[in-house]
């Protein structure tokens, strides 16, 4: 049964299918909040800039060893990625496990002029790193039919006092 109560919903994808559309949106929203732990088991989220999600579904970013966020992934793995693109309605959520490194060929390969502003002498600066995030749950949400379609069926729904029709496409991947 889907969310709005109807008990088919066309509109649920997984897969490779799921991946796809997953990596299109990570890429295409670029900041999400990463979340981790704090010392005292809060949870804590700051924004962080995308460079690439590869083929087998890592997602990268570029951080500095001196800061929380690697203090907190070193003492817990388990990280969140929220991306939210609220204009466009599409929303990405991934639960997954983070891990610090430092291979120099693919600092090559992610950076790029637009880090200098972080990284003062760009692939020199002495505590650069990277982040990779190994999604473990995935899941996305973005108009089925477009923006205004969406708007369209929520309006109707309004007036009519109904449930909006599935106006929404939702993936979910597991791995």
């Amino acid at each position: 049964m889907s969310e709005n109560g109807n008990d088919e919903n066309n509109n649920e994808v997984g897969g490779a299918e799921a991946m796809a559309r997953v990596k299109e949106l990570v890429e295409d929203i670029d900041f999400t909040m990463l979340t981790t732990h704090d010392d005292d088991d809060n949870l804590v989220s700051r924004p962080m800039s995308t460079r690439l999600m590869d083929e087998e579904g890592n997602i990268w970013f570029f951080t500095s060893d001196e800061t929380k966020k690697v203090d907190e992934v070193r003492a817990d793995r388990a990280v969140g990625l929220s991306y939210v693109d609220a204009k466009g309605m599409r929303f990405v959520s991934i639960a997954g496990t983070a891990q610090v490194l430092h291979d120099r060929a693919r600092m090559e390969e992610l950076y790029s002029p637009s880090l200098d502003i972080w990284f003062e002498d760009g692939l020199d600066t002495p505590d650069i790193a990277l982040l990779r995030v190994t999604p473990r749950e995935i899941e996305f949400w973005e108009p089925a039919h477009g923006k205004l379609v969406m708007a369209a069926g929520m309006l109707k729904a309004l007036v009519t006092r109904d449930q909006p029709d599935d106006t929404m496409r939702h993936g979910r991947v597991s791995r």
